[in-house]
């Protein structure tokens, strides 16, 4: 099946070159297809802690053991993606369940309540929770329009009608902070793109051309954040794991949102990512501004470290959608060397 998949993503392929220079637009691809012609058992492992819990909560909501902020209820929706790639209706609407925790925590204005984390520190100012808010979306946004290229659109539509008017007043919070967004967060580029990924995902779902063109407006801005050799910046330097980050929500929205221009910066991008694969798959963090190396804390005062499951879904990815075969090779590496140390059950 995975290479019938494969065949088929291939007919209609564009391969673009390694260069910043911007390229001829590749055909057309649903995100739910490319998703489906991942290799065999990979989606559901970097999927399986996107389970809610018995409170609907996931990621550090779920860490804490209580509400803390919309932002990491973003993983139910990537579980509610990978059930529906899975065609598995009833891990669907268990994934679900973290979403409609979500939603009872959303504001009259739209946004979503905040309570402090372990660190003491809390999402309450305004640019903070738009940040939240948006981290959320940019998921949300995707699994609604994964939904809508399934065979099961029908199975959701009654909750997803629902939803659209609570997705409308948080779109257009996180819209009444467009211009808290960079100046927060111009320095890692990586959550300008998330940011952009919300904008589109949640324009192209409510049909809103002025949130799909505020998109745009903070992708350009995205593709001003790269160094000479076209590697994204983070504080300053490079980062083996939020660059690839970036590589990935941007080829996300790029599936959604016509990008072209986003897409051609990709493979230099990639490029040096995979120069940071090492042989036995473990991923260098040497010269790393951020993760890895002691720079920085997480919410429980733990060194951040390499996200792996982040690396693997976008080599996994971009060789997938490009039929790049080092990427993949590289995901594979990494795929197994996070298996033998527990790195995908995190």
């Amino acid at each position: 099946m995975q290479s019938l998949l494969l065949a088929a993503l291939a007919c209609c392929l564009v391969i673009p070159a390694f260069s910043a220079a911007p390229t001829a637009a590749r055909a057309p691809l649903r995100e739910f297809d490319v998703l489906r012609a991942f290799p065999p058992g990979r989606l559901a492992a970097l999927s399986a802690s996107d389970v809610p819990d018995a409170k609907g909560l996931t990621g550090n909501n779920r860490a804490h053991g209580r509400w803390i902020e919309s932002g990491p209820q973003r993983g139910s929706c990537r579980g509610v993606i990978a059930a529906v790639v899975a065609g598995n209706l009833v891990a669907a609407d268990n994934a679900w369940r973290g979403i409609d925790t979500t939603f009872a925590q959303q504001r009259e204005d739209g946004g979503f309540i905040a309570n402090p984390q372990a660190n003491g520190k809390a999402s309450t100012a305004f640019n903070a929770n738009v940040e939240t808010a948006y981290f959320f979306l940019q998921e949300l946004g995707r699994a609604l329009l994964v939904i809508r290229q399934s065979p099961h659109e029908a199975h959701f539509k009654a909750r997803i009608d629902a939803l659209l008017p609570k997705l409308r007043r948080a779109a257009d919070y996180i819209n009444r902070g467009f211009d808290t967004i960079i100046p927060k967060v111009g320095h890692s580029v990586n959550r300008v793109i998330i940011a952009a990924k919300a904008f589109g995902t949640c324009g192209v779902v409510l049909g809103d051309e002025k949130l799909i063109a505020r998109s745009r407006q903070l992708i350009a801005h995205a593709i001003s954040l790269r160094d000479q050799e076209g590697v994204f910046i983070e504080n300053g330097g490079r980062d083996s794991s939020y660059n690839v980050v970036s590589i990935l929500f941007g080829s996300t929205l790029a599936l959604h949102v016509a990008l072209p221009e986003f897409e051609a910066v990709f493979p230099a991008a990639v490029a040096w990512q995979l120069t940071r694969i090492l042989p036995t798959g473990e991923v260098d963090v040497k010269g790393n501004t951020r993760t890895g190396v002691g720079k920085e804390a997480n919410a429980f005062g733990s060194a951040k470290t390499v996200n792996y499951k982040e690396v693997i879904f976008a080599l996994t990815l971009f060789g997938v959608i490009h039929r790049d075969q080092a990427a993949l090779a590289a995901a594979d590496r990494v795929f197994a060397y996070s298996e033998r140390t527990g790195q995908t059950t995190q």
